[in-house]
């Protein structure tokens, strides 16, 4: 299906619609907007200061997560660098959230990739990490274990074995929900998606899911069923999960689904696409990577890789979800996308929105290009790295002269986090990347304030 508009539009900020989202399971979301300090859109001018990756081999920071006055990351790296200083971390650190953004003294020594870290609530004394990994300074874990933000110490009450990567985690309530490629966690089986109590680190027995499938068509490359990433919703009510799946809850859902977070148990709202369910290149199935809901929650905005659609004819305009930023209605039903917005066969792995703005990040060089595939097509706008866009319509935020407001630059953003100060994004020191938008030496974390 070809969607209505394909980008001439320019500019022009719009308001988000204010009227209560009603839940399926008889909860009424209320309308209210999270709002920042101060007024977006963020600064194109980044912070200088913050602590970045090391040049040398590819690394990446995966997940940013701030609690209380702290910022803490996690990914892939065995240094971190700041005003000249180099500090030994192996995959997690954490920094003050304001500037001067110094470093902390947390150091917990962890033998493999972080993949997520999660809180429970406003308790910064304990954080969950998951990943793939196999021991925290020298204790024996398996994927994911919960640790002091102090000592870094391993918390031997919280057990601590999952079979298989653990990708993502969050915190309802007393539930740690906990994503990933697993088949059994901390003695129970549990298939890619469990509920967690967050002081046992047993299956409490919130989500009873039955998570299954895998992505079939002529030629795709092999892939596994796993929960990937998810997203709370502002009001706490429902979560977005992405992953490899066909059906959830016994429900047929591909890429992603809505769960509203009721009680006793979870459940699988009616939200879903038909876009969701069709193809993209053989060589990326799973391409919805990342999700983010509107301040009011009203709105669902998804990011994807995918390069074009499967069997693609060549011919103009761009159709489907594969390479663009999409928005959707929220309302638990089937829903048609409300704006697309194509990079052109180019990826996008990450997205927030404030009132302002929906930012996207990955490895985009163009916007507004649904009539280029790897070159840019007419009407195209450079816009490289990372993107704002109109939640209005997904037009692109432009200077004054007609270019795009951002021009990032970053490599493979793979995290984006607001806050009540601004935007952080996190991404790799691909092909030795350490700039944002001009300025260097912010390989791995760009942080974009809003304007005082």
């Amino acid at each position: 299906m070809r969607h209505p508009s394909h980008w001439r539009l320019r500019g022009g900020i719009g308001a988000l619609a204010g009227a209560l989202v009603l839940s399926a399971s008889g909860f009424a979301t209320p309308a209210f907007a999270v709002q920042p300090s101060q007024t977006g859109p963020v600064s194109t001018t980044p912070a200088t200061g913050t602590p970045a990756l090391t040049a040398g081999p590819l690394e990446f920071i995966r997940e940013l997560k701030q609690c209380g006055d702290t910022v803490y990351a996690v990914g892939t790296f065995t240094s971190i660098t700041q005003d000249g200083s180099v500090y030994t971390r192996d995959n997690v650190f954490s920094f003050d959230a304001t500037a001067p953004y110094t470093m902390t003294a947390w150091d917990p020594d962890v033998n493999g990739t972080v993949s997520t870290i999660a809180f429970d609530g406003g308790n910064c004394a304990e954080a969950y990490i998951g990943g793939s990994f196999t021991s925290v300074d020298g204790t024996s874990v398996e994927n994911l274990a919960e640790l002091s933000t102090t000592t870094g110490a391993v918390n031997p009450a919280f057990a601590h074995t999952a079979n298989a990567q653990v990708y993502t985690m969050a915190v309802t309530g007393s539930h740690l929900l906990t994503g990933g490629a697993f088949t059994s966690i901390n003695g129970t089986p549990r298939f890619y998606y469990a509920s967690l109590n967050i002081t046992t680190g047993k299956d409490d027995g919130y989500l009873h899911l039955d998570i299954g499938g895998t992505y079939e068509y002529s030629g795709v490359q092999h892939n596994t069923t796993h929960v990937y990433n998810q997203q709370i919703s502002h009001g706490g009510a429902r979560v977005l999960v992405e992953g490899v799946f066909t059906s959830v809850g016994g429900k047929p859902r591909q890429q992603i689904f809505q769960m509203f977070l009721g009680s006793p148990t979870a459940t699988v709202t009616d939200w879903t696409s038909p876009e969701f369910s069709t193809h993209c290149v053989t060589t990326e199935p799973f391409y919805i990577y990342s999700a983010a809901w509107s301040p009011t929650d009203n709105t669902v905005y998804t990011v994807s890789t995918g390069t074009h659609p499967y069997l693609w004819p060549n011919t103009y305009p761009l159709y489907g979800d594969c390479d663009a930023a999409v928005a959707y209605s929220a309302n638990e039903e089937s829903v048609n996308p409300e704006w697309t917005n194509y990079t052109g066969c180019d990826s996008l792995y990450s997205v927030v929105a404030d009132d302002s703005a929906v930012y996207v990040g990955g490895h985009p060089r163009w916007s507004e290009n649904p009539n280029g595939c790897n070159d840019e097509g007419p009407g195209a706008i450079p816009d490289p790295g990372m993107q704002g866009l109109s939640p209005s319509n997904g037009s692109t935020l432009l200077n004054s002269d007609g270019t795009a407001l951002y021009t990032m630059a970053r490599a493979n953003a793979y995290d984006m986090m607001i806050t009540s100060i601004g935007l952080w994004i996190a991404s790799t020191n691909r092909f030795g990347a350490d700039t944002c938008n001009g300025v260097s030496g912010l390989a791995g974390i760009c942080f974009l304030p809003y304007s005082s």
